[in-house]
């Protein structure tokens, strides 16, 4: 029997790290290396979100000639499919659609499933949604400045809308409250189209919707629009003026962006990152969101992070200023 001495096999289990660092490297640098991708959101098929993530596999698994599945794994506005990615393998064979709630919800929920600030790496922002502020047919307002008036006059007796509490509907209505001085009641729903649906028949006064979902209604006059809450016009919907325009700095928007676990090797960062920011500038992509209003967007992954960095600070001062909680 060959006696092997304590330096022969630190020296030889040495020499074998070393050996297996460049094919780890290779391994990233051929990312995806034939794998399945999964796409992971958080919201269920046929919303916005959806939409983005679908666009998101499909074109990087041209890119990549790979196969790519979306999985929707919906509940806790959006938590549930964070924390699978932030618990998930380090290989990049997960991508999470990140939406604003990675901003919002350490706010409004007491407890988290994960670090949003540590287990996940935003790499770069698709897309970006604005919301349309929207009021009963029959409100007598027509234009942001009446509408503000209108409310001062009768503290407490317009209420709005919202999908439910904590979404970008219902805080662009909080923020509009704060940034306006005026009061108005939060009336709840469990989602956009019941909320909608008693906007049209005049249950409740107002409603900052996602445009995707309101805009043929506004168009058809079934209600009126006061303002987009974008800071600027849309070439996609450029009839409607910002509220930015009577409320300066008012801005709420939905967006989508890609991100992965932390850990997961710099190379297929880099790899997702260039490769996001390639697709969405094919006109394929812009045609694909138009019909949401939706706009693409690409940014690099340090301009991600600031703006979600810049969210959490934004977002996190008005719940806590109003202690908005989900229990």
């Amino acid at each position: 029997m060959t006696k092997i001495s304590r330096r022969t096999f630190t020296t030889g289990a040495a020499a074998a790290a070393a050996a297996a660092l460049p094919l780890a490297g290779a391994r990233a640098q051929g990312y995806p290396n034939g794998q399945t991708i999964k796409v992971v959101v958080g919201f269920p098929p046929g919303g916005a979100q959806d939409i983005f993530a679908r666009v998101t596999a499909d074109r990087l698994g041209v890119l990549w000639n790979t196969p790519t599945v979306v999985e929707n794994v919906s509940g806790a506005g959006g938590n549930l499919a964070m924390d699978r990615v932030a618990k998930g393998p380090t290989d990049g064979t997960q991508i999470c659609i990140l939406p604003p709630g990675i901003a919002t919800n350490p706010f409004l929920y007491n407890k988290m499933p994960f670090d949003p600030e540590k287990d996940l790496i935003p790499l770069s922002q698709v897309a970006t949604l604005p919301n349309l502020l929207c009021v009963r047919k029959d409100l007598p307002v027509n234009n942001v400045a009446e509408l503000i008036e209108y409310a001062k006059n009768n503290p407490g007796k317009l209420n709005f809308a919202s999908s439910g509490v904590g979404t970008t509907i219902h805080l662009s209505g909080e923020l509009f409250k704060k940034m306006a001085g005026v009061n108005m009641v939060h009336v709840a729903y469990r989602g956009s189209a019941p909320a909608l649906n008693d906007l049209l028949g005049g249950q409740v006064d107002l409603m900052f919707d996602n445009i995707t979902s309101v805009i043929s209604q506004a168009r058809s006059g079934n209600v009126k629009a006061l303002g987009i809450t974008s800071l600027k016009r849309t070439a996609l919907a450029p009839e409607f003026a910002p509220v930015a325009e009577t409320v300066p700095g008012y801005e709420t928007t939905s967006w989508s962006g890609v991100a992965v676990r932390a850990g997961t090797p710099k190379e297929i960062c880099d790899k997702i990152e260039a490769d996001t920011r390639k697709f969405c500038q094919e006109p394929f992509v812009r045609e694909k969101l138009a019909p949401l209003v939706a706009e693409p967007v690409g940014s690099s992954a340090a301009e991600f992070q600031e703006y979600v960095k810049q969210e959490r600070q934004k977002w996190g001062s008005l719940i806590t200023e109003i202690k908005l909680k989900i229990e």
